[in-house]
């Protein structure tokens, strides 16, 4: 396999699926290969940085718009703080995926490390349906709710639960670290299981479960290619809307 020391350039010039096709190519085994795995890194590192400034874009674009961004909740309760940067303790919550989960994708630690926490849930002014969009949300670390339970108290909650089941199944699942509520309870309706990573995954991009499990870069162009809402609702006002948020986004 043609080890492709020139990734990064390549995919600032705009050869982004070749790069990522190449880059799955070597599954985890990159891990074992410093130099590659670098590259690779920083690869990932770039996609999340065009991400980064996608997510500010459209919460920029919403919040001129009226939007009201809330909780997935009856009341409705209003969210103060719809994107927040990676905090100080990013790294070091990065380092801790690694240490309690294994193995994880490195666009994952990309993304914790250079975008942060991000909850598009809300109504739009125009599109009364935005909710029932399945809007961006995306929390690895936690730091929407500085004050409340900690994400790794959660994340270990989740992880010992699932090494139980896998315990008393003879035929265990995979294990899917959850970052974002599904479609339906996003609009505050009964749903499945959460969005998530599959881990542990040493892959350079790994799995995302969504509405369809693909990579988790795949996920993400689809969300932005509609302006942060993937899902087509049928409402008035809807595409109008969505063309303008996704006007000039990066692809990734």
């Amino acid at each position: 396999m043609n080890s492709s020391p020139q990734w990064l350039s390549r995919y600032r010039r705009g050869q982004r699926e070749q790069v990522w096709h190449e880059l799955h190519q070597w599954g985890s085994t990159i891990r074992h290969r410093p130099e590659l795995a670098e590259e690779a890194q920083s690869v990932c590192d770039e996609m999340a940085l065009r991400a980064r400034q996608n997510v500010e874009a459209v919460v920029e674009r919403l919040t001129v718009a009226g939007y009201r961004f809330h909780e997935n909740d009856d009341e409705q309760t209003p969210v103060q703080r719809p994107y927040v940067p990676p905090t100080a303790q990013a790294d070091a919550h990065a380092d801790w995926l690694r240490d309690r989960f294994g193995a994880v994708p490195m666009t994952m630690c990309s993304w914790v490390r250079l975008v942060g926490d991000v909850w598009l849930i809300g109504t739009h002014p125009e599109w009364a349906t935005s909710a029932s969009a399945d809007p961006l949300v995306i929390e690895l670390e936690g730091s929407r709710h500085p004050g409340g339970s900690s994400i790794r108290d959660h994340h270990d909650e989740e992880w010992s639960a699932w090494q139980e089941e896998q315990e008393a199944d003879e035929e265990p699942g995979v294990f899917v670290l959850p970052v974002a509520p599904d479609r339906l309870h996003k609009e505050n309706t009964s749903g499945g299981g959460p969005y998530g990573f599959v881990l542990p995954d040493g892959c350079v991009d790994g799995l995302f479960v969504g509405e369809t499990t693909t990579s988790f870069v795949a996920y993400l162009n689809q969300v932005f290619g509609s302006g942060g809402f993937p899902w087509p609702t049928g409402s008035e006002g809807e595409w109008q809307v969505k063309r303008a948020l996704a006007e000039g986004l990066l692809p990734l």
